[in-house]
C-alpha cells in the first residue's frame, strides 16, 4: 500500500547523490569544452529535469500517496513560476558584467551547487523552527501576503552590482583584476593573485538567489511542512528553469504581466497558510489555482504584446 515508507536520511543523501551525480554529467561530460548553450541543447536539458521530476513525483505517489505527489507538484510549480523572476534577474547581472555567452552556463551550473547548500540549510532550519513553534505559520502568511503585494507594486530595475554589499566586501579586502579571463575565477593581475569579474558575477548570482529564496522556500512551507518535499521541489524546479535559461532569458520581458500573476500567487499561498487552521485547502486545488493564476497572466501577457510593446520600468 501506499503511504508506507518512511523518509530517512539515506532518502536525503540518495537523492543528493543522484542530483550531484547527474550534474557532474552535465559538466564533465556534455559541457567539458565551453561553448555557447544553443536553444535546441537547453530545451533538451529541460526536457530530461522535467521527466525526472515527473517520475519522482510517480515514486512518491506509489510510496507516500498521492497527497505528497500533489504536494510535490504543487512546489514544483509555485518554484518554477517564481524562479521566472530570478531568471530575468540573472540575466540583467550577465548583461551589467558583460559576460560572454559562452561562459554562462559554468556561472549558472556553480550557481546551482550553492543553491543546493543553501537552500538546504535554509529549508532544514525552517522546517525544525514551524515544528518547534507553530505560530511561525502565521507569521510567514503574512510574510508571504506583505511580500506579493510589494512585487504587485515594484517593478524590476536595473542591476547595480556595486551596490551588492557581498560584492563591495570582497573588493574590499581581495583584489579584482580589470579584465576577464576566460573561464577563470582567479588570475594574476600586476604580479599577484586576484579575482576576475567572472567571480564577481557568481557572487551576485548567489546573492540573488539567497534574496529569491527568501520568498519562494516560504511559499512551499505553505502546502506542506515535510522538509524533503520542500527540498526536492526545490532542487527540481531550480535545476530544470536553469537548464531552460538559454531560452526564456530573452523572452521573458515579454511577459509584461507575469510579475503580477506572481505576486498573486504569493498572497493566495500566504492567505492559504493564514486560514489553514479554519479552511485547509488541499493541494490538488492549491495546484489548479496557481496553474490558473499563472497561466492568466502570460496569457493576457501574450495578448498585451499583440497590441503594442511593453514599456521599460526602472526602480531606480
Amino acid at each position: 500500500m501506499p503511504g508506507t515508507v518512511s523518509i530517512t536520511p539515506w532518502h536525503w543523501a540518495g537523492f543528493v547523490l543522484v542530483i550531484l551525480a547527474c550534474l557532474a554529467l552535465d559538466l564533465g561530460v556534455f559541457h567539458r569544452q565551453t561553448h555557447v548553450v544553443r536553444w535546441k541543447e537547453s530545451l533538451l536539458w529541460s526536457l530530461v529535469w522535467f521527466l525526472l521530476a515527473c517520475l519522482f513525483a510517480g515514486a512518491l505517489g506509489r510510496w507516500r500517496g498521492p497527497e505528497e505527489s500533489l504536494q510535490f507538484l504543487t512546489g514544483y510549480v509555485i518554484e518554477f513560476s517564481l524562479s521566472l523572476d530570478n531568471v530575468l534577474a540573472i540575466a540583467l547581472i550577465f548583461a551589467a558584467f558583460g559576460v560572454a555567452q559562452e561562459q554562462q552556463h559554468r556561472v549558472l551550473f556553480l550557481g546551482i551547487c550553492g543553491a543546493l547548500l543553501m537552500r538546504g540549510l535554509m529549508i532544514g532550519a525552517g522546517a525544525a523552527l514551524l515544528h518547534s513553534f507553530h505560530w511561525l505559520t502565521y507569521f510567514l502568511g503574512a510574510f508571504l501576503v506583505v511580500t506579493g503585494l510589494r512585487w504587485a507594486v515594484a517593478r524590476q530595475g536595473a542591476v547595480r552590482p556595486e551596490r551588492n554589499p557581498v560584492i563591495r566586501l570582497a573588493r574590499k579586502f581581495c583584489p579584482v583584476s580589470a579584465e576577464f579571463d576566460g573561464g577563470r575565477f582567479v588570475t594574476v593581475a600586476n604580479g599577484r593573485r586576484a579575482l576576475t569579474p567572472l567571480a564577481l558575477v557568481l557572487l551576485t548570482v548567489e546573492t540573488t538567489d539567497l534574496v529569491f529564496a527568501t520568498d519562494s522556500i516560504p511559499a512551499i512551507f505553505a502546502v506542506t511542512q515535510n522538509a524533503f518535499i520542500v527540498f526536492t521541489s526545490n532542487l527540481f524546479a531550480i535545476l530544470g528553469l536553469r537548464s531552460l535559461y538559454f531560452v526564456v532569458a530573452g523572452a521573458i520581458r515579454n511577459f509584461r504581466y507575469l510579475r503580477i500573476g506572481l505576486a498573486a500567487v504569493l498572497v493566495l499561498i500566504g492567505l492559504k497558510m493564514l486560514a489553514a487552521r479554519w479552511y485547509p485547502m488541499p493541494a490538488g486545488v492549491s495546484l489548479a489555482v496557481v496553474a490558473a493564476l499563472l497561466g492568466l497572466s502570460m496569457g493576457g501577457s501574450v495578448l498585451a504584446a499583440r497590441r503594442g510593446p511593453a514599456r521599460e520600468h526602472d526602480s531606480s
